[in-house]
């Protein structure tokens, strides 16, 4: 079992980003993976493509419009 290193998370946190203890405990891993990501200047997967936006939204509509 691997543990999640709290030390490195709580200075990259609370450190070099300078959240609030209240905004760095309220994070989920997950968020605070995105955040280093985006310090270090990668980028994720980006927003999806026109193309991409119109097939989700065919798949899952809003509702009749008006």
């Amino acid at each position: 079992m691997s543990r999640f290193p709290w030390r490195e998370a709580m200075a990259f946190g609370l450190g070099v980003l300078g959240l609030s203890p209240h905004a760095f405990w309220a994070m989920t891993p997950r968020e605070l993976a995105a955040a280093h990501d985006g310090a270090a200047g990668r980028k994720g997967a980006g927003a999806p493509g026109r193309g991409d936006l119109e097939a989700l939204m065919a798949q899952h509509p809003d509702g009749e419009k008006r």
